[in-house]
Formats: C-alpha cells, sequence, structure tokens
C-alpha cells in the first residue's frame, strides 16, 4: 500500500489535482468575509465556523469527494493504466486502499486549508473572542471521517466507470438535493452527502433542523456502518473486476 501511494504522490505534484483543495476554502472565506457578524452574543468564531462551513460541508466537500475519487482513477482508465499497475508486485487490494487513503488525504488537505482560511478570515474581521479550539477541531476533523462512507462510494463508482465524468455528474446530481434532505430528522441521517455537515455544524446550532441534533453516537453508528459496507462492496468489486 505504501507503494501505491508513493506512486500516487508522483502522479500528484505535476497535477491540477492539487489546486482543488484550495477552491472550497477559498470560496468559503469569500461569504465569511462578505458576511455581516452576528450580533446575537455567541462566540464569534463559532458564528464564523456556521457561517463558512454551511457552503464547504453542504455542497464543497460532498463535490470534491467526488472529483478527487475520480480523479485518482482516472489515469488508470486511459492507456491500459490499470493492466500496468496490476501487472506491479501488488495486490488489488492495497491498490484499492491506497487509492481510498489518497482521497481521504486529499480531503484533509482541503480541512487543514480551510482551518486556515477560517483563522485568515477571523484575524482581518478583527475578532477578539477566544477560539474553542476542541469543539473546532471536532467539527473539522469529525466532517472529515463523516466523508468516509462517501468517499468509499464514489470510489467503488470511479473504478467501475471508465468516463471521468459519469461519476462527477452522478456526485452532483445526488449533492443538490443536500439543502433539502438536511432539514429530515429522519432521512439526513443515513443519506451520506449529508453527513459532513451533520457533524461539522451539530455543536454550532443550538435551534435548526432536528437532525442537527442527533445523538452524536447515533449518527457514528450510522457513519461507521455505511462506510464499512460501501467500502467492502467497492473492493469486491474491484477484486473480481476483470481487467
Amino acid at each position: 500500500m505504501w507503494a501505491v501511494l508513493r506512486s500516487e504522490w508522483i502522479k500528484w505534484r505535476k497535477s491540477p489535482i492539487l489546486w482543488l483543495i484550495f477552491v472550497s476554502p477559498a470560496l468559503c472565506s469569500l461569504i465569511g468575509l462578505l458576511e455581516s457578524d452576528d450580533m446575537s452574543g455567541g462566540n464569534q468564531w463559532d458564528e464564523l465556523l456556521h457561517t463558512m462551513g454551511i457552503m464547504h460541508a453542504l455542497l464543497l466537500m460532498p463535490l470534491l469527494a467526488g472529483v478527487f475519487s475520480a480523479s485518482v482513477c482516472r489515469l488508470e482508465h486511459a492507456g491500459g493504466g490499470w493492466k500496468q499497475l496490476l501487472a506491479l508486485p501488488v495486490s488489488r487490494g492495497a491498490v484499492y486502499i491506497g487509492k481510498f487513503v489518497s482521497v481521504m488525504l486529499l480531503l484533509l488537505a482541503t480541512q487543514a486549508v480551510f482551518l486556515g482560511a477560517l483563522l485568515l478570515v477571523g484575524t482581518i474581521k478583527g475578532y477578539t473572542d477566544p477560539i474553542q479550539w476542541p469543539g473546532l477541531l471536532f467539527s473539522l476533523i469529525g466532517s472529515w471521517l463523516a466523508c468516509m462512507p462517501l468517499a468509499s462510494l464514489q470510489m467503488g463508482v470511479s473504478v467501475a466507470w471508465a468516463s471521468f465524468a459519469a461519476p462527477l455528474a452522478i456526485n452532483a446530481i445526488f449533492t443538490l438535493p443536500n439543502i433539502i434532505i438536511a432539514n429530515s430528522e429522519r432521512f439526513a441521517p443515513y443519506y451520506p452527502w449529508d453527513q459532513p455537515v451533520l457533524v461539522m455544524l451539530s455543536q454550532q446550532l443550538d435551534d435548526g433542523p432536528d437532525a442537527f441534533h442527533l445523538s452524536m453516537t447515533t449518527l457514528c453508528s450510522v457513519i461507521s456502518v455505511s462506510f464499512v459496507l460501501f467500502f467492502v462492496v467497492g473492493q469486491m468489486y474491484f477484486r473480481r473486476k476483470p481487467i
């Protein structure tokens, strides 16, 4: 698997894919700078995380999960890349895990840049409230982990379809209903495209949709089970897929 990760890094370092980690933080920073400060008396950093996090976790992170998944499989689909890769002394399981880990690392890098963007926006706006680091880090790391089911699902789709555009189109179609489904306590926890925003904003919203006030134990259980299900099915398919 480490050999696969090194191989992926060689492909990334001269690829435009690395620039994508700055897209969501840049757009959300613009929203944070233009949004007027809420004078409700809450912590300024929590309010900023809510302002920037809605767009980031509800729409852009799910889209990026699909883009990253399709991108790490794109070269292998072109010119017999899968055959060349699997001709090396590496198992199919290691290849699949390595590519999934690559997607998660790209999403983690996006979260790190988003944190830096949030701190920069807050500094520019002159915030004086203390940063609640435990809650902030929980939101960022938790929403990253909540992307695991979606990333594993998108990996399976990207491996199955040679077309680069088709997985992205499917991901976009299922991302757009997020705003509606996120308001449903019944369906939102089970919808992989909504899970990142539910975790990110669960501590920031005192009111709002009931889905954001679910027990974290329940939400983590749903995320864990769906991740294992999607990952196992995707890996089994890849192991049996004729190359």
